[in-house]
């Protein structure tokens, strides 16, 4: 028989003749119960905002993105067509980029525009993102979508044939400029649709046709300035970027989606890694309690520990029945507040009672990582509390 152990559930379980020592017990180990449930809680939240956030990154952004190492534009001819052929590509699409300026009656507004072809919503499917009109209209040239932020900008609803939106480029040439009409290409387009994704995507892009932009910048047919490749479920993207790196050369760069807003995985890591922090740091200072009532119970139980001494047991046994005590105190309260934690994160996701708005419920995602997480954090944190009280036990106190 583990004698410390004994002991520890003996005193765990059993009322002390002093209330307020039992008082003390209860409101640690409350503190203890309500520690776990913020924290596991926050860092569920934190999962869903993450995962909230991303899925508009994966309405936007492919898994993989080419462009050139040297200029904005490239052709794209049969080796770089030969070197896409993979079985773990499900797709891609040619897609040009480049700032632009928009003109709508007197209004204006600098962005991007995005020309795609025909095979971009195989990549990414932004066209769930239209809440307005329709998506780009392949066989209509001078049709655009544009985003909410940008019709705002420029009070230019979807259908409005009364005027169309002038988009100028500056045309390719050096010096400087003397004479600015001549200085800007220009087209003018009807908008037919607008989206809704993130306020920095809203505000950015102007999507149109492949061959709109190419007539826009004076590209050639089969010049471009990105390819965007949607990768096979399951199948791994770094290796996809791996193999075509290899098969490209130094000349193109090939990135992730996380390479490509990597200042926004950051932002999120950080914000996660904060809040895990400070509610650490109440869960710190809930412990203390923890402390305390082991303390407590310590004098309480002096004459007992005096007779345990006298009887052959040795300081560091009795220390080791209050480590004990404070450690399954704090495994008790872990227990039971993960056991309400659980299923509050669980139904929350299901049903969502707790809405941000009328439409748009709290978003929470339970993981294995946080129940990890919280139960490691309380576990290390309760011994080091538990190791910290019945270090007061000396030889002097038992003697």
């Amino acid at each position: 028989m583990n004698f410390p152990l004994y002991i520890a559930k003996r005193y765990l379980r059993s009322k002390s003749s002093n209330n307020a020592i039992n008082i003390i017990t209860l409101i640690a180990t409350l503190g203890v119960i309500v520690s776990t449930i913020a924290l596991f809680i926050v860092l569920s939240v934190f999962s869903g905002l993450k995962d909230f956030s991303l899925s508009f990154i994966r309405t936007a952004d492919p898994d993989l993105k080419i462009t050139s190492v040297m200029g904005k534009s490239f052709l794209f001819d049969q080796n770089m067509e030969q070197a896409l052929v993979l079985d773990k590509i499900q797709a891609y699409s040619k897609v040009i980029e480049e700032r632009v300026f928009l003109s709508y009656g007197e209004k204006s507004h600098v962005a991007s525009i995005k020309g795609i072809d025909a095979n971009y919503l195989n990549v990414n499917r932004l066209d769930t993102a239209v809440y307005f009109g329709n998506w780009v209209n392949y066989d209509a040239k001078y049709t655009v979508v544009v985003g909410s932020a940008i019709s705002s900008a420029l009070s230019i609803g979807s259908y409005d044939f009364l005027e169309s939106l002038k988009i100028y480029v500056p045309r390719p040439g050096k010096g400087y400029i003397t004479n600015p009409k001549n200085a800007f290409t220009q087209v003018g387009a009807q908008t037919i649709g607008i989206y809704r994704l993130t306020d920095d995507i809203d505000k950015k892009f102007v999507y149109s046709n492949l061959s709109l932009a190419q007539d826009l910048l004076s590209y050639k047919t089969n010049q471009i300035t990105a390819v965007e490749i949607k990768v096979v479920p399951g199948a791994s993207v770094h290796e996809v970027q791996e193999t075509l790196n290899a098969r490209l050369g130094d000349d193109f760069e090939v990135r992730t989606r996380q390479q490509l807003n990597s200042v926004f995985y950051k932002m999120l890591n950080t914000e996660n890694l904060v809040s895990y922090l400070v509610f650490t740091l109440i869960l710190v200072i809930a412990l203390f309690n923890v402390i305390g009532a082991i303390v407590m119970m310590i004098i309480d139980k002096r004459e007992n520990l005096k007779t345990l001494f006298h009887l052959g047991s040795s300081v560091r046994e009795i220390r080791k029945i209050f480590v004990l005590q404070g450690f399954l105190l704090t495994l008790f309260g872990l227990s039971v507040g993960l056991l309400l934690a659980i299923p509050f994160v669980i139904l929350q996701k299901k049903y969502g009672f707790i809405m941000i708005t009328q439409s748009l419920a709290y978003p929470v995602e339970f993981r294995f990582l946080n129940v990890m997480v919280v139960t490691l954090t309380i576990i290390v944190l309760g011994y080091l509390s538990a190791k910290i009280a019945s270090a007061r036990i000396s030889k002097k106190l038992v003697e």
